[in-house]
């Protein structure tokens, strides 16, 4: 079972997502420049509404390489001495290949993903051996021990985060896991232009016979109404989180949520950019992926001004010219929109509103499933 989320949304002047030289990111389609958010961005975003939002917060993940102070953190709140928690728990991680940043031994060499459950059984395994982990020189006996224990636990967890956007151990591949989840890249309907905002700002205790600003600058921008796509492999979802069936409701429904209510943090305090979605259109089908990017491979122009109308008119176009071709194993299409719903209606059924829409669609997804 395959749920699919396609997303006209548009933008007022804003920098959600900036290159290496401070611009918007963009890039080439259709042979004309387009604005895009990437995909990274936005799963960002995702992953911090999860943390705040989740009605499961002990079913989360954390992605950091300051796990090795997390851990000890938690061996401190079970009495143990800080500095030997710290020994522990970095002796631990070396036993099965994960070891500590050559710059800095608080830290990780590389960012790792891993639930809060797996955290605090790391925890129980380095208290039932820190005595021996805390030592200069660790038994061979003692490593295997805990190299064991470690590699069973690490194949437990339902972090509902984790389980959506999958993990990569470098050094411990076996515990990699795959995502149920694909963004894409978010891309403008349309062709764009980048724009600037020269600004100047004022010291407010200059001497008042003083003219001028006291600094001068520029913001690069853009303003852009962006095609979305996402899905969720919800078998894939389901087999990563141990075949839990609540978690994995709760999951797949604080995801929707998330595609529609989460958004980059890039330049907000300048910009303010919080535009909701302008159609969402939810797709369950029995397998098979379709992204409708190429909808927009002939960037949207309407000489009458406005871009969403024309977006949400020429994806529900696409649709039904593909679908015409290859077919529709669809079992349930419903959208919602703030726009012309007459030009949407190709889609599907208008859910009217974002409640009926999570509700139908999560009945479509789980009615007579089995875990």
């Amino acid at each position: 079972m395959i749920l699919e989320l396609h997303l006209i949304q548009n933008f007022a002047p804003s920098n959600l997502n900036r290159s290496d030289t401070g611009a918007p990111k963009d890039c080439t389609f259709g042979g004309v420049r387009r604005a895009r958010i990437s995909s990274q961005c936005f799963k960002r975003a995702m992953r911090t509404y999860f943390r705040d939002k989740f009605e499961k917060p002990e079913n989360l993940a954390e992605r950091s390489t300051r796990l090795i102070e997390n851990i000890a953190q938690r061996l401190v709140a079970k009495g143990r001495e800080e500095e030997q928690a710290r020994k522990a728990v970095l002796a631990a991680l070396t036993c099965i290949g994960l070891k500590a940043s050559k710059k800095d031994t608080a830290k990780t060499e590389y960012l790792l993903f891993m639930g809060r459950d797996e955290l605090e059984r790391i925890a129980s395994a380095c208290d039932e051996h820190l005595d021996e982990l805390a030592k200069d020189k660790p038994s061979d006996d003692a490593k295997k021990a805990v190299k064991k224990a470690l590699m069973e636990l690490m194949n437990e967890g339902k972090a509902a985060d984790l389980g959506l956007f999958g993990r990569m151990l470098a050094d411990l591949p076996e515990r990699n896991r795959d995502a149920a989840s694909q963004v894409a890249h978010a891309i403008s309907t349309h062709k764009v232009g980048l724009e600037f905002d020269f600004f100047t700002a004022v010291d407010d205790l200059r001497p008042e016979d003083t003219a001028g600003s006291d600094h001068l600058g520029t913001v690069e921008f853009n303003s852009a109404c962006f095609y979305r796509y996402a899905n969720v492999n919800i078998d894939k979802l389901r087999e990563n989180l141990q075949k839990d069936e609540e978690l994995t409701k709760a999951t797949v429904a604080a995801y929707i949520r998330a595609a529609v209510e989460a958004l980059p943090t890039g330049k907000q305090n300048s910009f303010a950019t919080h535009e909701k979605p302008s159609l969402v259109f939810a797709v369950v089908r029995d397998s098979g992926m379709m992204s409708l990017a190429n909808a927009f491979e002939k960037p949207v122009f309407d000489p009458k001004g406005g871009l969403v109308d024309e977006s949400i008119k020429r994806l529900a176009e696409h649709y039904a010219s593909v679908t015409g071709v290859y077919g529709d194993n669809a079992v349930s299409r419903v959208f919602i929109t703030t726009g012309d719903g007459d030009k949407a209606a190709a889609l599907g059924e208008n859910a009217d509103s974002f409640d009926n829409l999570l509700d139908r669609t999560m009945s479509a997804i789980f009615n007579g499933k089995e875990g």
